[in-house]
């Protein structure tokens, strides 16, 4: 794919900018990556640039991205860039036609939409209709009879729950339990479902400094149809405010890994993926980028929930050593991607 130079722009009322002047603009994306843009004052609140295509890579597959114009600090979310890029693809339609000074609010498509008066009936143009979105994440199969684990906010407000291993069909699974409190809930596969193995529990307490693997699909349909691998060590036996639910890990992790299993050494389940920290939120508090802050759910909490649902899961005694190919190799037969649909409004809830 070829990447084309975007448009970008910035407005603050602390601007104070001559029109068609330029302004330099230091970017950092991730924390890692720095560039300088020179934006043109479109006005004297907002300045407007092109975004070369190393530039424009980097915003696409960032997460975080912090701007400084004018000495004012601007902090950006990106991980639903989406709208974002279409915007941008508007905003070159309209610079490469009229100028830069053409830009003007490039949100908004040049082609206007039909609009409609009066009750419309279902279907026509304008009618209101209910918006649903796709949701992915992952699970792991904790029993010979099928039953997989994965976090509630995967599946809330969902419809129409689906896994599949790597390279398998899709399967309707049905929603058995959930427990919206540890974020955790209990799927059930078909009947006489063929996996070949199913993920053990290890008994052992995990300790600060071991460590670990986590498996997942982030960023569905955007990146590998496989799951991902990434490793890490525990760093601490608690989460934020010292909630001790959670293990905080090293392991990255990103949207789409949520619910899937983190193993350790041996291959066995010491806790579930659960999030990262919130970057946008801990700069706003701050003032700096968090690296490698990431969580997972502890296997006591995992084990109480499966107790309670009366899964017949099983747990494993730390045995020798495996590579992080052979950790990742069995993982894959008990590793499933989930996917759902459902209502916007409870897509917005909780990511």
């Amino acid at each position: 794919m070829r990447t084309i130079p975007g448009c970008w722009a910035l407005a603050s009322p602390r601007f104070r900018y001559t029109k068609g002047n330029t302004i330099p603009i230091d970017v950092t994306f991730d924390g890692q990556t720095q560039a300088r843009l020179f934006a043109t004052a479109g006005s004297e609140s907002l300045a407007t640039a092109i975004l070369p295509p190393n530039v424009a890579r980097d915003f696409q597959k960032s997460s975080l991205m912090v701007a400084v114009a004018g000495g004012t600090t601007f902090q950006f979310n990106l991980t639903s860039t989406g709208p974002l890029l279409a915007a941008l693809a508007n905003c070159v339609t309209k610079v490469k036609a009229e100028g830069v000074g053409s830009a003007g609010d490039f949100s908004k498509p040049a082609v206007a939409k039909p609009v409609v008066t009066g009750d419309a009936p279902p279907g026509a143009p304008g009618s209101a209709k209910p918006k649903s979105v796709g949701k992915s994440g992952t699970g792991f199969v904790v029993s010979a009879s099928g039953h997989v684990v994965t976090n509630q906010h995967v599946i809330s407000g969902c419809t129409d729950v689906r896994g599949n291993l790597t390279g398998e069909p899709a399967m309707t699974l049905r929603v058995v339990s959930g427990d919206e409190a540890n974020d955790l809930a209990l799927l059930q596969a078909p009947p006489a479902t063929p996996f070949k193995d199913f993920a053990k529990i290890r008994d052992r307490s995990i300790r600060s400094g071991d460590s670990v693997v986590a498996i997942g699909f982030p960023f569905h349909g955007l990146l590998t149809s496989d799951f991902t691998v990434t490793t890490g060590i525990v760093s601490s036996l608690s989460g934020i405010l010292n909630n001790t639910r959670f293990l905080q890990i090293s392991a990255a992790v990103q949207p789409g890994n949520s619910g899937g299993p983190l193993l350790d050494t041996n291959g066995q389940v010491v806790g579930m993926v659960s999030g990262k920290i919130n970057a946008l939120k801990f700069v706003r508090a701050t003032g700096d980028i968090p690296e490698n802050i990431n969580f997972a759910i502890k296997t006591g909490a995992i084990r109480d929930f499966l107790d309670n649902s009366v899964v017949p899961y099983q747990v494993a005694e730390v045995k020798s050593e495996l590579k992080t190919a052979e950790i990742a190799g069995a993982a894959r037969a008990f590793t499933l991607l989930i996917t759902c649909t459902a209502a916007e409004k409870a897509e917005g809830a909780k990511k």
